[in-house]
């Protein structure tokens, strides 16, 4: 294992230049959206709005403020409207400036400048770990980010900017954690800790395993992933090795599991606030929240709330 190194500028250089820029990022949005179905019937989930912005467009803001260069979304069937949303749109742009509505103009035309985009397609849905597999030829031999689109991570910082500045000191996978209430660690994959440091006054995470979705009585903690990694190259030969689970579906947490066992892979707890809007009730937490957050409509939505008397 590649021990913490005491953080510098100067180590963080030296691990640069000898291969561990992080410079794309994998966004796995070919899942079908069940938990919320009708509304996902013909639209992907991953377009659902979250105030003024669909959900998908938060991951790759995070993406862009962390430095990436280069956004890799693994789609599927329907999800056509994710490649057209960061695509250029000249007839919108075109209409909304003959409008005199010059701000709006530069707005959607910025969707499509935040980035580089590539996709390619998952042709069945058989698992995260075969969504991160199915990019594996947009991202090549290099360390790379994933960003689960239906996480939202609000905070001082960028999750994944801290992933990737400790990646770069170790050169070893890093994921981000959160604590959870015991009697939810069944809807999360959990860490096993073996130690705990810390880094740039974070608390960090050396991990021993991982289980997927354990029972409160067999969770080895309450530290649960929340769909933000940085991972190396490596874990495309770990996922290609590991047989299908239940399902026969491939899950990236088994893959985890390799890197962990060969003391490769640590974790960082989140400090900020982290949205799981994969659900109902966490979408509207999400929305709720983030809208009390905006400067344009948190005043009036916070004076409408209190009117409700709830």
């Amino acid at each position: 294992m590649k021990p913490v190194c005491c953080p510098s500028a100067q180590c963080a250089a030296m691990n640069l230049q000898t291969g561990n820029k992080v410079r794309k990022a994998v966004l796995p949005v070919a899942g079908l959206g069940t938990r919320f179905l009708p509304a996902t019937k013909a639209q992907p989930k991953e377009m659902l709005p979250v105030v003024d912005k669909p959900l998908i467009q938060y991951a790759v803001e995070e993406c862009v403020a962390a430095g990436i260069e280069h956004v890799v979304l693994v789609t599927g069937r329907g999800k056509d409207a994710i490649e057209d949303h960061f695509d250029a749109s000249p007839e919108l742009e075109n209409f909304l400036e003959r409008r005199g509505r010059q701000d709006l103009a530069e707005l959607v035309r910025s969707i499509s400048n935040l980035a580089r985009f590539s996709y390619t397609r998952q042709k069945e849905p058989l698992g995260l770990g075969h969504a991160v597999l199915s990019a594996r030829d947009l991202v090549g031999e290099e360390p790379f980010a994933v960003l689960l689109g239906d996480v939202i991570l609000a905070g001082s910082v960028v999750a994944t900017r801290q992933l990737m500045d400790l990646y770069a000191e170790t050169g070893s996978g890093v994921l981000t954690v959160v604590e959870v209430p015991r009697e939810d660690v069944s809807r999360y994959g959990i860490i096993e800790p073996a130690e705990t440091r810390q880094w740039l006054g974070r608390t960090i995470y050396r991990i021993r395993d991982l289980v997927e979705k354990p029972s409160p009585e067999e969770a080895p903690s309450s530290l649960a992933v929340v769909g933000r990694y940085v991972l190396p190259a490596a874990v495309f030969g770990a996922l290609e090795q590991i047989p299908p689970g239940r399902g026969g579906e491939i899950q990236l947490t088994d893959a985890l599991r390799v890197l962990a066992q060969q003391g490769e892979l640590w974790a960082i707890a989140w400090e900020g606030k982290a949205y799981d809007a994969g659900d109902k009730l966490g979408f509207l937490q999400a929305t709720v929240e983030m809208a009390l957050q905006n400067p344009e409509l948190g005043p009036p939505f916070r004076a409408y709330l209190r009117s409700l008397q709830l």
